[in-house]
């Protein structure tokens, strides 16, 4: 549906967006995250045809969006970060507009904006000014807008930038409902949404991309063998075992849960297991094992590891098909 091929985008002598390629298919959410200054608004806005790039190539459904323009921003609906609303019309008569800027055909518009309104569920507030709005609701206006004429494809920066929890979650279950009939690319801080919503993400820093896969996928592949364990005994003798062991490469400590046990997370060395390392540390020193768990890295945590490693030169690309079926199949075994 969309593909992005060798683009990059200069302002004089900064290179904003260096060289990137990437896809996003059909039905797809693809979540877009970076630092603030890693090139992710400039790539969106190239995106959508509101900038134009240096050289590459961008195309929605088959049709560049420099070269064709017409026929790929009809395709495109798009939600800035500031929603583009007018705050003196009521909801209904902003949209109305829209749609009559989007070249709707007149007998068309009504039951369309009926339709979206329903989805994005602010038909009870359609008659209301804007401007008497609150933040939520003016942004489920703005994602409204970017419904109209039904794109294929939405542009969503920052959609719940600003907005309260109950809000996030809310605007999180419109988009999630969204993703069911259109191809998505969603840039945001909060991690957590991103984490909720995308079937995948993509990490951009300095311009470059440096991992691309879904968020479960990454975490694996970042997270290694990686474990927390809960110990009883004495916590500093606890700790000076693990840190002293040679075949544990990182220990945390975490803060006490249960009283006379200490809670650490471990990492064992390449080609150990950090699980049977535990094991014969506690029998040595007389401790006793009381949990071990399995733990992940977040999405924040992979988001922060990735762009370290991106200063060393280090990228992550999408794991192949087969690599990703086998290590499923590995982990259900």
């Amino acid at each position: 549906m969309i593909e992005v091929n060798n683009l990059v985008k200069n302002y004089g002598k900064y290179q904003a967006v260096k060289d990137i390629s990437f896809k996003v298919e059909d039905g797809e959410i693809l979540g877009f995250l970076g630092p603030n200054g890693a090139g992710k608004s400039t790539t969106m806005n190239i995106i959508t045809g509101y900038i134009s790039a240096t050289s590459g190539t961008v195309t929605i459904d088959g049709h560049d969006i420099l070269k064709d323009p017409k026929e790929a921003k009809k395709r495109i609906g798009y939600l800035p970060e500031i929603p583009p609303v007018y705050m003196d019309m009521t909801v209904t008569e902003y949209l109305k507009f829209v749609a009559e800027l989007n070249g709707v055909k007149k007998h068309e518009i009504k039951p369309m904006l009926d339709d979206i309104m329903d989805k994005i569920k602010i038909t009870h507030v359609s008659g209301k000014l804007i401007k008497n709005l609150s933040k939520g609701y003016r942004q489920r206006v703005g994602l409204a807008q970017a419904l109209v004429g039904y794109p294929d494809v939405l542009i969503l920066d920052e959609p719940s930038v600003g907005l309260d929890p109950k809000q996030i979650i809310e605007i999180r279950d419109v988009i999630k409902e969204l993703g069911k009939s259109h191809t998505i690319i969603l840039s945001s801080h909060i991690l957590s949404e991103v984490s909720a919503i995308c079937t995948r993400v993509m990490i951009i820093n300095k311009g470059k991309i440096v991992a691309v896969d879904t968020p479960e996928r990454l975490s694996d592949r970042l997270s290694g063998d990686r474990y927390k364990i809960r110990i009883k005994g004495d916590k500093e003798a606890i700790v000076a075992a693990f840190k002293s062991s040679d075949l544990i490469t990182e220990t945390e400590v975490l803060d006490d849960v249960e009283e006379g046990a200490a809670d650490i997370i471990i990492c064992g060395k390449e080609g150990t297991d950090p699980r049977e390392t535990a094991f014969n540390i506690a029998k040595d020193k007389g401790f006793v094992i009381l949990l071990v768990k399995s733990e992940k890295l977040s999405l924040e945590e992979v988001f922060l590891k990735v762009t370290e490693d991106a200063e060393n030169g280090v990228s992550y690309e999408e794991t192949a098909p087969e690599e990703a079926a086998e290590a499923e199949e590995a982990e259900n075994k």
